[in-house]
């Protein structure tokens, strides 16, 4: 793995590794020990990749395993906007590098990315909390593979076509990084990230199944709040602001059948 010169002239920092059991822990682990940020954390193979709500996530060698140590990156509570701004530059990074793609890439409250409708990526936010002020943005991205009996269906890119390695991505990525972290600026301007979010985003106008802890709730997604809150609109005619959930089911302009069993993943 190399950076792009841009994001090593921007002072980040790269630590590779073949075999790790998580590049979150490991970055987070890395903080303990005096480490600041910008620094980026690599596997070509993670033995203990995990998402959201502790899911598993399939680390299987070819694919991108990457995570960013931030330090005084923002005030905590602007900490969860790190997935709006990672997942743009994902979709920044996979159509830089496969130009023929883009036309198929969408973004899915609240951290995944998909091609043809089908999950290729996948966002984990972690804080460290304390006087460090360190969080952590797992990124995983199936290049070359991806897992079967998914919940929501799973793709890579080497079967949407597209000859990507891990490393050129992974380079491209560091760049378009840096760029969306400048966008955002701490979270002062979350809103410039929102609004290019949301013309990425899939389902948006459209009826969408959407896993709660107790429940699934079936709505219009209408839009993302200045908080990052999903806001569907009900059939009851009400309108409900989502902070943390699963994006199950895209549905289309009418109510469909069936219900995905939300195994969604993230990352590392």
């Amino acid at each position: 793995m190399q950076l792009d010169p841009r994001a090593s002239a921007a002072g980040a920092r790269l630590i590779a590794h073949e075999v790790l059991v998580s590049t979150n822990a490991e970055a987070l682990a890395l903080v303990a020990q005096g480490q600041r940020g910008p620094l980026w954390v690599t596997a070509t193979r993670q033995t203990g990749g995990r998402g959201r709500r502790g899911r598993t996530w399939v680390s299987e060698g070819g694919n991108l395993f990457a995570s960013l140590l931030l330090t005084d990156a923002a005030p905590p509570e602007h900490w969860p906007e790190l997935a709006f701004v990672a997942a743009l530059a994902i979709h920044d990074a996979v159509a830089e590098a496969a130009p023929t793609l883009r036309p198929q890439l969408f973004i899915k409250w609240p951290n995944d990315l998909l091609l043809a409708g089908k999950k290729f990526s996948g966002i984990l936010i972690e804080g460290e909390g304390g006087e460090s002020g360190a969080v952590v943005v797992g990124i995983g991205v199936n290049c070359v593979s991806h897992p079967d009996g998914t919940g929501y269906p799973a793709t890579d890119l080497a079967a949407a076509g597209a000859d990507v390695t891990a490393e050129a991505l992974f380079s491209i990525l560091s760049a378009k990084m840096l760029g969306r972290l400048a966008q955002w600026n701490a979270g002062e301007h979350f809103s410039t990230i929102r609004a290019d979010w949301l013309a990425r985003a899939a389902g948006r106008g459209e009826m969408i199944r959407v896993r709660l802890d107790e429940q699934d709730l079936i709505g219009r997604f209408e839009d993302v709040d200045e908080t990052g809150r999903l806001v569907l609109s009900l059939p009851d005619g009400a309108r409900k602001a989502i902070a943390a959930g699963d994006v199950v089911e895209l549905l289309g302009p009418g109510i469909g059948s069936g219900i995905g069993s939300g195994q969604l993943g993230g990352e590392h």
